[in-house]
């Protein structure tokens, strides 16, 4: 079906969930799509956004956006095969397991989810994660492509809506840790620079940007949205280069990038923020270090604590990717130099 179309649900219908009545109408369609058109707003009873949960009953009408046809769904089911050496890759990267959550650390370079010009990526392989579960994995939050670390995928259905809830309203502690240029100062704080994203220049907006926009200047912008990080520098290189710890308050696209560029240190490796053709030549700008470092972007998501499935509470921590540890070794820092949460007041630890 290529088209939008309204269906009202007949009197001899007896009142359901809206899945399994969709799914009654359209059974080529998969319960993941269905609920991932709901999210998105693109299924709707009676005008409204609904739930895949949601009671639906006779009289009610059902928006139904353009689906694609059973042979389609046969094909991307032919295509969703997941090579020997991708399962072991994707597998190797778990950090946590249990019934209702499986943590991997995402590798640098990797997209978390395909495009049109992206074919390998985590939504690809959740297959090889299954495991021993009725369904595969279900993503619940993003990470960039070229940023490492720790991302969360949800074993059930209720353990989605639970994460998705908490990374929606803020219910998590997140640390990032990243290579800047030069030192930033103060070396502890909290950027406040609302975001407003630009247009890019190529035939399908290629070069897409966040811009910053100055705090009293958010409400009068169109577009813009409040965003808030924290920053702790961890350790630092004379006036080269630094180790910073980066919490995103709010979750805006590319916001930890957008905001430590706007102080003047972008991090390096990073060449949309930072300027792939500029070599830093210690005054706090550019994004190539040059040397022994690497020019992939130097950005890990380190630590993610958040509240279980279950009500407990969930930490885990992820490894820095290789070419950010080799970084590391050759600037002579270790982990252990640092706290786990510099932005715990109950830590003794000064930078």
């Amino acid at each position: 079906m290529s088209r939008v179309q309204t269906i009202e649900i007949r009197d001899d219908e007896a009142e359901q969930r809206l899945d399994r009545w969709f799914r009654r109408q359209f059974p080529h369609v998969s319960q993941g799509r269905v609920e991932k058109m709901c999210r998105k707003g693109e299924i709707r009873v009676d005008g409204g956004r609904v739930k895949s949960n949601t009671r639906v009953g006779p009289g009610q009408t059902v928006r139904i956006p353009p689906l694609p046809s059973a042979d389609q769904v046969a094909e991307e089911k032919k295509t969703a095969f997941v090579s020997k050496a991708d399962a072991k890759m994707i597998q190797d990267c778990v950090i946590h397991m249990d019934d209702d959550v499986i943590v991997i650390n995402k590798p640098a370079g990797l997209a978390v989810q395909g495009g049109s010009k992206t074919t390998r990526h985590v939504d690809g392989m959740l297959p090889a994660l299954q495991y021993d579960k009725y369904e595969q994995p279900r993503l619940v939050h993003r990470l960039d492509k070229d940023t490492s670390g720790v991302l969360v995928l949800a074993r059930t259905q209720a353990a989605a809506s639970h994460l998705t809830k908490a990374f929606r309203h803020h219910g998590t502690r997140k640390i990032y840790w990243a290579l800047v240029a030069g030192v930033p100062y103060p070396k502890i704080g909290t950027i406040k620079f609302g975001l407003v994203k630009a247009p890019g220049h190529g035939a399908k907006g290629e070069g897409e940007k966040m811009h910053c926009v100055h705090p009293k200047d958010v409400d009068a912008t169109y577009g813009a949205k409040r965003a808030h990080t924290d920053y702790a520098t961890l350790c630092f290189l004379g006036q080269r280069a630094s180790w910073l710890a980066m919490v995103p308050v709010t979750g805006r696209t590319h916001q930890l990038r957008a905001h430590i560029a706007e102080m003047g240190h972008p991090i390096v490796g990073d060449g949309k923020y930072g300027g792939s053709g500029q070599e830093n030549m210690g005054d706090g700008w550019g994004a190539e270090l040059g040397e022994e470092v690497s020019k992939k972007m130097h950005l890990h998501a380190r630590s993610l604590t958040i509240q279980h499935p279950n009500g407990s509470e969930l930490h885990v921590e992820a490894k820095l990717p290789p070419h950010m540890q080799n970084t590391w070794n050759y600037f002579g820092w270790t982990e252990r130099d640092v706290p786990t949460d510099p932005f715990d007041a109950e830590e003794e630890w000064q930078s």
